[in-house]
């Protein structure tokens, strides 16, 4: 039997009890107490401690119910045979997390492609109105809701769309959920796993990578400067082609009627096939109106349409909405609507009465005059640097592209950059295709402008004229 000679250590914030039991395991772990072998008794180790013997009992317990020791009556406590499971061993710290990202360096100037403005949330008006809806102490608002989202912000949302973006929808169309991810993995459970979804390269990773984790056959297809070629995706063998018409991201594109409706002919052509419409920034145009979206065009129910309100409103609120066509949507009830709201009901009564209220539409008015304000101020300050470059993607959104034919790569780019503290990011890095051969891009940077005040895009522009122009 063995003494168990334990260093308890009674100033220690860890209980005795925890601190014994925690001993006895990381022997039996180690094999230092054998398979078999019989501990003290609660009595003869408490004395032995100089510990309550309900400390003692306390750690047995513990032990026993985790299968570390086993009890035989009137014979006392033995170790468990536990030597052919799994042996655990504490890991190195450097092993932990092999994957684990390094800590972001942080720049003076960041012209992240996916910026928002965060100064210019509306925090008193959404304020005001959480304090309204939480005023009236309605045990509805906490009792588990609609699982396509409230009805009352869907009729918003509808609304909303029909006057500003041409969309033909009914509030029973609609599903609301936590993000685009959420939407889009709730979209596979309606369509089935047995279809391949075409994306335009360069692309938008994220749905890229969403796609293929959820064992989807991924394609890409080519574009030109009218969005994805129609007769590629035709040879692709795809059936799915998600598309950003509106805005395409990253390269800007804006996809014209005749394009649209050769994509809606394709979609027509064959039953099964679909487009998915993901209309993520369209509010932010600075020349004409926004572009009507390409659902607006379908008469023959084929275009899924997803919008979200993180580049209109603020990433964090996590709202996004998808429109299912009608065919989808029988599917939808009949195999996907037990899925629960993924989204709080207190949040949806915020948002609901932002919009209907007014505030949603005078915020865009506020935020589209900001944005083109920094995109107009870049603009100007990067007319110096035009005899190296030709830029893409202005006039819509909140990020342009310079394309570079100065003689320095794209990486070079980058890191001249970065020696003078500007951030800015390469187009390469939403190449799916890897920029192979034919497909080789031309050395092209993304520069956003929605984080940067105008002071900071013009500091920002001069440093980086005179890493590449004198280069």
């Amino acid at each position: 039997m063995n003494e168990l000679t334990i260093n308890l250590n009674v100033k220690s914030r860890t209980p005795l009890y925890e601190q014994i039991y925690s001993y006895i395991k990381n022997d039996i772990q180690k094999s230092a107490l054998k398979s078999g072998e019989r501990l003290p008794s609660t009595r003869a180790l408490s004395k032995h401690l100089d510990v309550s013997r309900s400390t003692v009992e306390l750690a047995y317990e513990q032990l026993l119910s985790e299968g570390y020791i086993e009890s035989e009556p009137y014979k006392g406590f033995f170790v468990a045979e536990i030597d052919e499971l799994y042996q655990l061993k504490p890991a190195s710290r450097e092993l932990s997390f092999p994957e684990q990202k390094k800590k972001e360096e942080k720049y003076p100037y960041d012209f992240s492609p996916n910026g928002v403005d965060l100064k210019s949330f509306p925090y008193n008006t959404w304020r005001k109105l959480s304090k309204d809806i939480l005023t009236d102490d309605k045990s509805e608002l906490f009792r588990l809701g609609d699982s396509q989202g409230e009805p009352g912000l869907r009729n918003a949302i509808c609304s909303y769309l029909h006057q500003a973006r041409g969309v033909n929808c009914r509030p029973e169309q609609m599903i609301v959920g936590a993000g685009n991810d959420y939407l889009l993995m709730l979209l596979g459970t309606i369509l089935g796993q047995k279809h391949r979804i075409a994306l335009e390269n360069p692309t938008y990773k994220q749905s890229y990578r969403l796609f293929k984790n959820l064992s989807y056959e991924v394609c890409t297809v080519g574009m030109d400067h009218r969005g994805m070629i129609v007769d590629e995706l035709e040879h692709s063998g795809a059936d799915i082609a998600f598309v950003m018409p509106s805005h395409q991201y990253p390269l800007g594109v804006v996809m014209p009627l005749k394009r649209r409706m050769s994509l809606l002919k394709w979609a027509g052509e064959v039953p099964g096939r679909y487009i998915i419409e993901d209309d993520y920034d369209s509010e932010f145009r600075y020349k004409g109106k926004p572009i009507p979206a390409l659902q607006g065009y379908d008469v023959n129910g084929k275009v899924i349409y997803i919008g979200t309100f993180s580049k209109s409103i603020a990433p964090a609120i996590r709202m996004s909405y998808m429109i299912l066509p009608e065919p989808l949507l029988e599917i939808y009830y009949r195999k996907s609507r037990f899925m629960n709201s993924t989204v709080s009901k207190v949040d949806q009564m915020i948002l609901q009465h932002f919009i209907e209220d007014g505030y949603f539409e005078r915020h865009l008015n506020k935020t589209r005059a900001l944005y083109k304000s920094r995109h107009d101020t870049l603009m100007n300050c990067l007319k110096p640097l035009q005899d190296c470059c030709s830029i893409s993607g202005e006039n819509a959104g909140v990020h342009l592209l310079l394309h570079f034919h100065n003689g320095m790569t794209e990486e070079e780019l980058i890191e001249k950059a970065k020696a003078v503290g500007v951030k800015i990011y390469g187009l390469s890095d939403y190449d799916v295709r890897g920029g192979e051969g034919q497909d080789k891009l031309q050395p092209t940077i993304l520069l956003g402008y929605a984080n940067m005040n105008e002071q900071k895009i013009a500091e920002a522009i001069r440093l980086l004229e005179k890493e590449f122009v004198t280069a």
